[in-house]
């Protein structure tokens, strides 16, 4: 008795055609979502810039009234 070795069917170039397109649009979704996240990391690290450059600033500026003050 002969035994045959399970068969196995290769997708045609349609269907692989389908799922090539389908990874690239789940590709496209990630560098959307990737890109998204950047730009909030981007917005959140300038605005935290912006508060450290403005209490820095103040702090000069304080520094500098109080050595005018005791000249006069």
């Amino acid at each position: 008795m002969l035994s045959a070795a399970p068969v196995m069917f290769a997708q045609t170039a349609g269907q692989d055609m389908k799922q090539a397109g389908r990874d690239v649009k789940e590709a496209g979704k990630n560098t959307g979502d990737a890109a998204k996240n950047v730009g909030k990391a981007t917005k959140k690290t300038a605005k935290k810039t912006v508060k450290k450059v403005k209490k820095t600033t103040n702090k000069a500026a304080v520094k500098v009234e109080e050595k005018t003050r005791d000249k006069q």
